[in-house]
């Protein structure tokens, strides 16, 4: 598993915009088949910052997501929304070590 963390900071003027456009991505990458878990969510005492949470099943997952449609999209869409640059940090999964437990 590699889990992202996305931090995304957008013009106080585009939140709602912002939100319209990030859902559509989240449900369609929830659906992705290296998608484990993709979670969309807003500070509460600052809501123009946002995170995704991305949990992917392999390495390489991130880079197939980066390569469908509705990724570029939404790429594409909130690029004129940034206040600034968004960053990413990646983790690895120390627990459940196993999915079955």
């Amino acid at each position: 598993m590699l889990i992202v963390h996305v931090s995304i900071h957008v013009k106080p003027e585009a939140v709602d915009a912002f939100i319209a456009a990030t859902l559509e991505n989240v449900k369609q990458s929830a659906l992705e088949p290296g998608v484990a878990r993709f979670d969309f969510i807003q500070q509460q005492d600052d809501p123009a910052r946002f995170q995704l949470l991305e949990v992917y099943r392999s390495a390489d997952a991130p880079a197939r997501h980066k390569e469908t449609a509705h990724y570029q999209q939404w790429r594409d869409a909130v690029a004129a929304m940034m206040a600034e640059p968004r960053t990413s940090v990646k983790f690895d999964n120390l627990f459940p070590e196993d999915e079955d437990w």
